[in-house]
């Protein structure tokens, strides 16, 4: 692929960040998806930012650490081409399990130590990762905020984040964008959520794009590493009869996708760009071969006809199974 311009978006009306019309998630490239290779993810990385995916996204929770010290190290000496996400809020313990912190002394630590791996003076966008329920919002964006003045970091959003705590949140300081999954197999946020960020100004940013892979049309369960957690009942869609219901959706995408010259993942991703200019999905990849199909998606154009129809392939709420295995840490 030669390397072309896809233009840009912007995340948040009260403190707008522009940012590439697709990001890059990062997460795979250290953790949940099977083995990691520093060298393939770093150029994957650099691939990403020659083809202007300029918006990286990262957390403290991926590896823990390790992603951020990676995609650090990918973008040192070319910090001024970046715009940098990372999220705090999602701690592990030594024994492997996870509690949400958003206490105001957590925020600050974790914005630190973030700062610290990536090698940078500034997080251009920083999200709570989960709401932490003991918590009033109002104290973790508060402590946010003081990050701002600080010039720690420019922009703030939230992640998996409730309508009605967005509100209370941005009430405190402009919520630049909201993270949390959404695709043709999840789109519950069209209820209450969307809605709610269109009224404030706030812009989406959808991770798992792809349904975390089914939607490619390429993904064999069966075949993925051990260590994949896809392979787990984490995640419901992935087991079974689930599963093949799943993926009798994605062969009706696949028909689709052949019409119209392009792939199943690509027609995915136009989808979700074609719900509003206000949305900038990332695509995790480790691979720069798929990086590069995902890019040239952001050139497609999808008719009514090719919305109608892909709505009737894929009903709404027609996906089985649960996002997650234990949904209790999304706020509601």
């Amino acid at each position: 692929m030669t390397d072309l311009n896809i233009g840009t978006r912007t995340l948040g009306k009260a403190s707008p960040l522009t940012v590439s019309t697709l990001g890059l998630g990062c997460m795979g490239m250290s953790a949940f998806y099977g083995a990691a290779d520093e060298d393939t993810a770093i150029a994957v990385i650099h691939r990403a930012l020659d083809l202007g995916v300029t918006f990286l996204d990262t957390a403290d929770s991926y590896g823990p650490f390790t992603n951020e010290r990676l995609v650090g190290k990918a973008i040192a000496g070319r910090r001024d081409e970046v715009v940098l996400a990372t999220k705090f809020g999602r701690v592990q313990r030594p024994d492997g399990s996870v509690v949400i912190d958003g206490h105001p002394e957590y925020v600050r630590a974790a914005c630190d130590a973030s700062l610290q791996r990536l090698g940078v003076d500034h997080i251009d966008l920083y999200y709570q990762h989960r709401v932490d329920k003991t918590v009033p919002i109002e104290e973790t964006v508060g402590a946010m905020a003081e990050l701002v003045q600080a010039g720690k970091v420019r922009h703030i959003g939230l992640s998996e984040a409730s309508a009605a705590t967005i509100r209370r949140a941005h009430a405190v300081h402009p919520i630049t964008a909201l993270q949390t999954e959404y695709s043709l197999f999840t789109r519950d946020l069209e209820d209450e959520i969307l809605p709610t960020l269109r009224e404030l100004g706030i812009g989406l940013v959808p991770y798992s794009p792809l349904g975390r892979g089914l939607l490619t049309g390429r993904l064999e369960v069966d075949r993925l590493p051990p260590d994949d957690v896809r392979r787990t009942s984490f995640f419901p869609r992935f087991q079974g009869e689930a599963l093949d219901a799943n993926l009798a959706l994605v062969a009706k995408v696949r028909e689709l996708a052949e019409a119209k010259g392009v792939t199943p993942g690509q027609l995915a991703l136009a989808w979700v760009l074609a719900q509003g200019d206000d949305i900038v999905p990332i695509p995790g990849t480790k691979r720069v071969t798929y990086l590069e199909e995902n890019v040239a998606a952001a050139s497609i154009t999808l008719t009514e006809e090719d919305l109608a129809a892909l709505e009737q392939a894929v009903p709404r709420g027609a996906v089985v199974g649960d996002r997650y295995g234990d949904m209790s840490p999304i706020d509601t």
